[in-house]
C-alpha cells in the first residue's frame, strides 16, 4: 500500500473596513493565490513533523485596510508563538500589490 501525504490548508480571515464587493472579492482571491503557497512553504519549514501536513488549525488575519499580514487570534499559541518572530520577519514586508 502507497502512503500519501496530504496538506490540509489553513485559513484566512479578511478585515476591511468596507463592504468587499466584486472588485474587492478578485483581488482577496488573487491575493489568497499568491499568499498560499508561501504561507504554506513557511509552515512546512518549521512545523512539518510537528503538525504531519495539517495546518488547518493555523488562521491569518489579511487586514486589507492596513494591508497587514497577521497570525489569526484562532491559531493554537502552541504554535502561535512558535512561528510570531520568523513571520513577522518573513511577511512584515509582504506587498498586497500585484508584483
Amino acid at each position: 500500500m502507497k502512503t500519501v501525504a496530504t496538506i490540509t490548508a489553513m485559513k484566512f480571515n479578511w478585515i476591511s473596513d468596507q463592504e468587499i464587493d466584486d472588485s474587492q472579492s478578485r483581488f482577496c482571491i488573487e491575493l489568497e493565490y499568491r499568499l498560499r503557497p508561501r504561507i504554506t512553504r513557511f509552515l512546512m519549514d518549521r512545523l512539518e513533523y510537528e503538525c504531519r501536513g495539517d495546518f488547518s488549525a493555523f488562521h491569518f488575519d489579511v487586514d486589507l485596510s492596513t494591508q497587514e499580514l497577521r497570525i489569526g487570534k484562532n491559531t493554537p499559541m502552541q504554535f502561535a508563538s512558535k512561528i510570531a518572530s520568523d513571520f513577522r520577519r518573513e511577511f512584515c514586508a509582504f506587498s498586497f500589490q500585484p508584483s
